[in-house]
């Protein structure tokens, strides 16, 4: 057996890839909002953050690469061709033009130019930004070049070393005293966490990004299923290990800046003002420069990505009128404001993560019972069941109307028989408990060597 071995220096290189690629706009403004309403409860809530969003995305993409899968439409099929199609255009439309892709223009305003407008001028300041920011977006992303790369190449560094300068100082001289929690953090700190992480939406976008690194990992002559799973878990824990730090940083901040600033209902002015509390205009030029290239090469990452995929499905479609027409949706999305965008996104990840989550668990068990669709079927029926109440609920809440009558048997036998559904993780034990079972069914009834000839085993190594 050849042994495959690589420098780790290749691994760094992947790892920070992997962080350029998650890093966005999400990344920075969660975090801060988590602190500022968590308060004296920052730490709990800071691990349930981190498990989902740090641990899920690590979770994603090495499920991908597990899998042997050639992406994340032939992992979703093994429920059904159907299934896979539409999970896949739902994931894809959520980090792009109907949530993730909007929010960047808006965090790159709310951040980088809002403290620069007078308060009167905010709506029409975000109208004339956004239009000019994604006017930038579809140049680009008609007009692929290495500019993008290249730039992505450095602001990821300039940022994250503005950032550690602005943490650093946090850290030794706090903006001001930790005050009491708000909200769902004053008892239940660390599951509001856990589902707060959602937000960054990066659990889902490492079902796209797996490729990616897989394929980097690749090309330095890995090619064994265990050494490119190897190579992954290596690069992940790199980026990830610097996603958790800049996390725990940024909550840090908003925790012991609100005595001093007050509550936001988005964590974008808690950056803009800490900057500027620490290092005056010239700071907030800086963020204002980097913030806004940086969501400018997300935004264009995301609109190329779906453009491509939606493509493959629509052939005679052309790529630019696809750019086109994501990029106009986005532009009309952004204006509803950073906010908004953040209040409609919640029913949907409700909605969407628990299925995500579920097919990256059962990615990695798959072997266990011999990849036969029968589980995959149950599990995600059983998750759907739940999770499509969960987004229901949350969509009410948005609206803020009462839930739908027709809801009340639904939600009320939920309550009553699901632990944690009062905590939107009423899907968990149902989905672990479907998954057991069906696998030691089929352990029993099945014999292993039908795992050799099983139509569920795709790998491509």
């Amino acid at each position: 057996m050849i042994k495959e071995k690589v420098p780790f220096s290749k691994y760094i290189a992947i790892g920070v890839m992997l962080f350029a690629l998650f890093f966005g706009a999400g990344n920075l403004i969660f975090p801060a909002l988590l602190g500022q309403n968590a308060g004296s409860n920052l730490w709990p809530a800071v691990l349930g953050f981190l498990i989902t969003g740090v641990g899920l995305p690590l979770l994603g993409v090495l499920a991908i690469g597990f899998s042997g899968s050639r992406n994340l439409q032939e992992l979703a099929s093994r429920v059904s061709p159907t299934y896979g199609v539409l999970f896949t255009c739902l994931l894809y439309l959520t980090i792009g033009p109907f949530f993730a892709s909007p929010r960047t223009g808006t965090v790159a305003y709310e951040v980088g130019i809002a403290p620069f407008v007078s308060d009167g001028f905010q709506q029409g300041g975000l109208l004339i930004f956004s239009f000019l920011f994604f006017a930038a977006t579809l140049w680009f992303s008609l007009n692929p070049a290495k500019i993008v790369d290249n730039v992505g190449k450095i602001l990821a560094p300039g940022i994250v070393i503005l950032l550690a300068i602005l943490l650093f100082m946090v850290m030794i001289r706090p903006i001001g005293a930790i005050q009491d929690p708000v909200g769902g953090y004053t008892n239940g700190a660390f599951v509001t966490g856990f589902l707060d992480g959602y937000n960054t939406m990066d659990a889902l976008a490492s079902l796209v990004f797996g490729i990616i690194v897989i394929s980097s990992v690749r090309s330095l002559g890995i090619t064994s299923k265990s050494g490119i799973l190897s190579a992954t878990v290596k690069s992940g824990l790199i980026a990830i290990t610097l996603l958790g730090a800049i996390y725990i940083g940024i909550a840090y901040l908003g925790a012991t800046g609100t005595e001093a600033f007050g509550f936001f209902d988005n964590g974008g002015p808690v950056l803009s003002n800490a900057t500027s509390y620490y290092f005056g205009a010239f700071g907030m030029v800086m963020l204002a420069v980097l913030i806004t290239l940086a969501c400018l090469t997300t935004a264009i990452g995301l609109t190329t990505a779906c453009a491509e995929y939606f493509q493959t499905l629509f052939p005679r479609f052309s790529y630019k009128s696809l750019v086109v027409f994501f990029s106009v949706l986005t532009f009309v999305f952004a204006n509803f404001g950073l906010t908004n965008i953040i209040t409609y996104s919640v029913p949907v990840l409700m909605f969407l993560y628990p299925l995500a989550i579920v097919l990256m668990i059962l990615a990695f068990l798959s072997p266990l019972f011999h990849h036969k669709r029968v589980v995959y079927v149950l599990t995600t029926v059983v998750t759907f069941l739940v999770s499509i109440f969960d987004g229901l609920k949350a969509l009410c809440k948005s609206l803020k109307i009462d839930n739908f009558e027709w809801m009340t048997p639904f939600l009320s036998f939920y309550e009553k028989t699901l632990p944690m559904y009062d905590k939107g993780l009423g899907w968990l034990l149902p989905a672990l408990i479907i998954m057991i079972i069906t696998s030691i069914v089929i352990r029993i009834i099945s014999p292993s060597k039908v795992e050799a000839q099983n139509e569920m085993e795709p790998h491509h190594y």
